[in-house]
This record gives C-alpha cells, sequence and structure tokens, in this order.
C-alpha cells in the first residue's frame, strides 16, 4: 500500500470554539484533503509496475500511504469521539464505535467478495491461473469451505484486503485507549510503547492464513494509531500538544529531507541502475508489517510539517481540484473500497493487454476519475440531491467532527 502526509494537529484559538463540553469546531479540511490524496496513492500504488507510483509518497519518503491512513483514522475517531464521549458518556460512544466496526466489518466481507468474483470469472473465462496466484487467493479457489471461516475470523487477507482488518483491531480497543487518554496522555502512550517494544522483540502478532501473521501487525501499527489519537483528542478539547518554537519544524524538515534524500537514492538506482544506495543495508527492508521507528518517525515528520506551515484556510483546498480531493476523503470508506476493486481490475486489464505506459497512463486516469465520480455521487445523496458547495471561507464551515475514517 502507500501514501502521503499530515494532518492539522494544531488547534488554534481563533480558528477553534472547541471546548471540554464537546462544542463543534470549524472543520479541518486538510484532513479531508490528505486522506483523500493518500486514497489516490493507495490505488496508484496498486496497480502492478505503475510508472505513476514514482510520483506517490512512497518515493519520496521512508513511509507511504498506508501511515497516513492510519494516522488520519486514529486523529479524526479521537477527535470525534473524544468529544463524544464528553458529550453523551463512555457507553453510548462505545456503542457507536463498535456499530462503525460493524460497518467496516460488512464493508470488507462485501470487497471480498466482489474481490473474488472479479479474480475467479476471469481467471476461469481466459483460463489463466496466474490471477490466482498474483492476489494470493489459491487457498479459497481449493479449499473454500475452509478458507470462509477465515475469512469470517479476518485470518484469511488476500492481495489489498488487509488494512481494513487493522482498522477494525484498533477500533476495537479504542474506548479503552479514550478512557486512558482523558485521564491523562501518558496512561495511553506508555502501555502502547510497551506493546509496541513486545511486537517488535517477541514478534507478536495476530493470526492469519497458514501460520503467518497479519500483513500489517495491529500490535505494532497501534503506537501510531495512539500517537495519532492523543494529537486528534487534544485538538478535540481545543488544546495544542505540539511545542511551540522554530526548533519543531527544523527538526521535522531535516527528518522529512532526510527520508526524501534515502527513498530517492534508492528510488533512482532502482530505476536507472546507477547512483548510490544510502543507508540501504543498514535500513533495507523497511518491513511494513513490523512498522519500524523510522516510519513512525517520517510520517510524523511531515504530519508536524503539514501542521505548522499549511494553514487551515489554506486557498488549494477550495480550489475546484483541491475541493474534489476533499470530497474523496469525506467519503473514504466507499472510495478506498472502489479503489481496491479498480486495482484487481485494472491488474487484469494490464495482464491481458500488456503493461504499456499508455495503457497504464489510461487505467490510473480513468480509476481517479471513477473514484472522484462516487465521491461526487455520495456527496449528492448526503446532500439531498445537492452536491454540496465550495466553501468561500472555511472559518465559517462549521461540523462536530471531520467524519469518520476510513
Amino acid at each position: 500500500m502507500a501514501a502521503s502526509a499530515s494532518i492539522g494537529m494544531s488547534a488554534s484559538a481563533s480558528s477553534s470554539t472547541a471546548t471540554r463540553s464537546g462544542a463543534s469546531q470549524p472543520r479541518d479540511y486538510r484532513l479531508d484533503f490528505f486522506r483523500g490524496l493518500s486514497l489516490f496513492f493507495i490505488f496508484i500504488d496498486h496497480i502492478p509496475a505503475n510508472p505513476v507510483s514514482y510520483f506517490t509518497l512512497k518515493s519520496f519518503a521512508l513511509n507511504d500511504a498506508a501511515e497516513v491512513f492510519i494516522f488520519i483514522s486514529g486523529y479524526t475517531a479521537a477527535m470525534v469521539y473524544g468529544r463524544a464521549v464528553g458529550r453523551d458518556g463512555i457507553l453510548l460512544t462505545t456503542a457507536r464505535i463498535y456499530r462503525r466496526v460493524w460497518t467496516l466489518y460488512v464493508a470488507h466481507l462485501c470487497m471480498f467478495m466482489i474481490y473474488m468474483a472479479e479474480i475467479a470469472y476471469t481467471a476461469r473465462h481466459f483460463n489463466n491461473p496466474l490471477f490466482i496466484e498474483d492476489l494470493g487467493v489459491g487457498d479459497f479457489i481449493t479449499r473454500p469451505d475452509e478458507t470462509i471461516v477465515k475469512v469470517l475470523l479476518l485470518q484469511y487477507q488476500p492481495t489489498f484486503l488487509d488494512i481494513l482488518p487493522l482498522y477494525m483491531a484498533l477500533l476495537a480497543i479504542f474506548p479503552l485507549l479514550l478512557l486512558a487518554l482523558r485521564r491523562h496522555v501518558l496512561l495511553a502512550l506508555v502501555p502502547s510503547m510497551l506493546i509496541y517494544a513486545a511486537a517488535q522483540i517477541w514478534q507478536i502478532n495476530m493470526p492469519g492464513n497458514e501460520g503467518e501473521g497479519w500483513y500489517f501487525n495491529p500490535f505494532a501499527w497501534q503506537l501510531l494509531f495512539t500517537i495519532a489519537a492523543a494529537f486528534g483528542y487534544a485538538s478535540g478539547q481545543g488544546r495544542d500538544m505540539l511545542p511551540s518554537g522554530r526548533w519543531l519544524v527544523v527538526l521535522a524538515a531535516l527528518i522529512a529531507a532526510a527520508g526524501m534524500l534515502i527513498q530517492l537514492s534508492w528510488t533512482s538506482h532502482d530505476l536507472l541502475g546507477m547512483g548510490p544506495q544510502i543507508l540501504r543495508r543498514t535500513l533495507w527492508p523497511v518491513d511494513k508489517t513490523s512498522l519500524p521507528l523510522v516510519r513512525i518517525g517520517n510520517v510524523l515528520a511531515l504530519a508536524v510539517l503539514v501542521a505548522r506551515l499549511v494553514p487551515r484556510n489554506a486557498g488549494f483546498l477550495t480550489r475546484p481540484a483541491g475541493w474534489l480531493v476533499v470530497l474523496c476523503g469525506q467519503h473514504s470508506l466507499e472510495v478506498f473500497a472502489l479503489s481496491i476493486l479498480l486495482a484487481v481490475l485494472g491488474n487484469i486489464v494490464l495482464t491481458l493487454a500488456g503493461r504499456s505506459l499508455g495503457l497504464h497512463l489510461v487505467i490510473t486516469a480513468c480509476g481517479m476519475l471513477i473514484m472522484i465520480g462516487l465521491a461526487l455521487l455520495m456527496s449528492w445523496f448526503a446532500g439531498g440531491g445537492r452536491l454540496p458547495a465550495r466553501p468561500v471561507a472555511l472559518a465559517v464551515a462549521r461540523t462536530d467532527g471531520a467524519g469518520g475514517a476510513p
């Protein structure tokens, strides 16, 4: 998977009316924009050997869209549900969280059904078993009775169908995280760091298929989610957890620049077969399963830069192209699910028709347009048959949250 960075981790007094009682605050469209952008990057990176992927985040940082997606999800969930706890109490908020988990679970199963239908029909119709092998669904084809149980238990996660189970697992423990954050941020962060350390030392993971663990180890990824939740919860209460001073921006810029330099050296060497490979023997592979600290540090640095350097009322957020990305971020679950199915379809078309540059560009462009079309349709439904107008002044657009994620 792959993606781009950032979240507004700061909420200034001039742009926020949030209080501990749960009052609303101006919607931070930066969250929606970068969540939508990460969805495009995920789609692009899921198309095999896609030359456009050289322009996504994974080619310029030691993290990709997956970290951005989870960071925004944790930030947004804590901001929204944190205010809900103060307003409605922990029991009702917990019920809402688990209703969201159920929605994600049903969406995951529906995605799996359509995903398998795409692959099975294509493999049989074109008599090409490579589709089954490439996407790792052979077990389901040969032993559907056993594998369907693993699907229901989230143990069987074919290619591309692994990030929603991670988010469900993180939301399942989220009520406990909220209770900890309400007491003190360290009550959330210290246990999270201990769990992360245990996962690194003893390779603790959730059980997957055929004795393997989950591709996104929730015991490792929960640290990034918890850090994001800590900032999101503070923002929802009208507080800014980021230290003041230019030193933080300078430090974040240095970390981001180092990550970009290292990743660019790897990318250029792989693409051109020349140039140095900075720290490749030391850092490679930058394992996504266990989420090493270099990936966490890189995405946090990018988030700090966006929080401090991109204003909440940035002009690009309300320009036509930027607003379409915002709409995709506001309907992230539906757009994400569609992007996975489009990536599988794109893989099929490329396998059958050849992997030319032109076809890659056409498939990428068509997929992104279809994703935008779905976001517009969802916005039209949500608006009662009217598309939402682009706000003229972001500060006057108010909401009780930044939406669910994904």
